[in-house]
C-alpha cells in the first residue's frame, strides 16, 4: 500500500536535486548561453501551456458544458481573477515575500539585480510546478490512495525543468520546492479527508485557465511583456466556481 504523501515528497526531492545540479552548472554558463536557455524554457512553457489550455475542447468538458461555454468560463475566470488579484496586490506581496527569503538566505547578495533574479526564479518555477492537471489530479490520487503514478511522472519532468531554470535564475528555483510541498501537500490532505473534491470537468477547466497563466510566464521569460502572473492566480479558484455555476444554471 502506497504511503499517502509519498508522491509530493518525491516531487519535492526531484526539484531540489534538479535545482542543486542547475546551480552547479549555471555558474559555468556564459550570459549569452543563459539567455538562449531562458528563451528555450519560454518556448517549452508555451508548449505546456498549450496542452493545458487545450482542455477546453476535451470531450469531458464539451459534453458537460457545450462548445462555447468553456472559453467564456476561462475568459471570465481570468477577468475576475485579475480584478481580485490586483485588489489584493498578490503580485507585489509575493515579490515582497520572495525578497524577504532572499535577504535571509543572503547567498546571492542583496543587490536589486540579484533580488529580481531570485524573485523571478522562485515565482516562475512555483507557478510552473503548481499549475496544471498533474498537480491537482496527482495530489488527489495520492490522498485517495490511488497511487502516485501521475506525481511520479510530474516529478521527472519537474526535476529536469528545475535543473534548467536554476542554471539560469539561481537559488530562487530551489525554494520553489517548498511551494510544491505546501500546495501539493494541502491538496493531498484534502483528498485524504474529503474524498472526491472536484469532478473531472472542474479540474480540466482549472487546468485550461492555468494554461493561459503559464502563457504569461512564457512572455516574462522571453522578455516580451512583464505579465503580472501573480495577480492572475485567483483565476484558478474562480474557474471551478464558474464551472459549477454554469452546470447549475444549465
Amino acid at each position: 500500500m502506497d504511503v499517502v504523501g509519498a508522491g509530493t515528497l518525491l516531487n519535492t526531492a526531484t526539484i531540489v536535486l534538479g535545482a542543486l545540479l542547475g546551480l552547479l552548472v549555471g555558474g559555468r554558463l556564459p550570459e549569452r548561453t543563459r539567455r538562449v536557455v531562458t528563451d528555450a524554457l519560454g518556448l517549452v512553457v508555451i508548449l505546456v501551456a498549450a496542452l493545458s489550455a487545450a482542455e477546453v475542447v476535451s470531450p469531458v468538458v464539451t459534453d458537460a458544458l457545450g462548445t462555447s461555454a468553456p472559453v467564456l468560463i476561462v475568459m471570465g475566470s481570468l477577468l475576475v481573477g485579475a480584478l481580485v488579484g490586483t485588489a489584493l496586490g498578490i503580485e507585489s506581496r509575493l515579490a515582497a515575500l520572495a525578497g524577504v527569503v532572499q535577504r535571509r538566505v543572503g547567498r546571492e547578495g542583496r543587490s536589486h539585480a540579484s533580488r529580481e533574479r531570485f524573485i523571478e526564479g522562485w515565482l516562475t518555477a512555483t507557478l510552473l510546478f503548481c499549475t496544471g492537471p498533474l498537480t491537482v489530479l496527482g495530489s488527489l490520487d495520492d490522498g485517495l490512495g490511488r497511487g502516485i503514478d501521475k506525481l511520479a511522472l510530474k516529478s521527472v519532468m519537474d526535476g529536469f525543468a528545475a535543473l534548467a531554470f536554476a542554471s539560469t535564475f539561481g537559488i530562487g528555483v530551489l525554494f520553489s520546492a517548498v511551494s510544491v510541498l505546501v500546495v501539493q501537500g494541502t491538496i493531498t490532505v484534502l483528498g485524504l479527508l474529503l474524498g472526491e473534491i472536484l469532478p473531472e470537468v472542474h479540474v480540466l477547466m482549472l487546468s485550461a485557465t492555468g494554461g493561459l497563466v503559464l502563457v504569461g510566464i512564457a512572455l516574462r521569460l522571453m522578455q516580451i511583456r512583464d505579465v503580472a502572473v501573480g495577480d492572475l492566480l485567483p483565476a484558478l479558484v474562480v474557474a471551478p466556481l464558474l464551472t459549477q455555476l454554469v452546470l447549475t444554471l444549465g
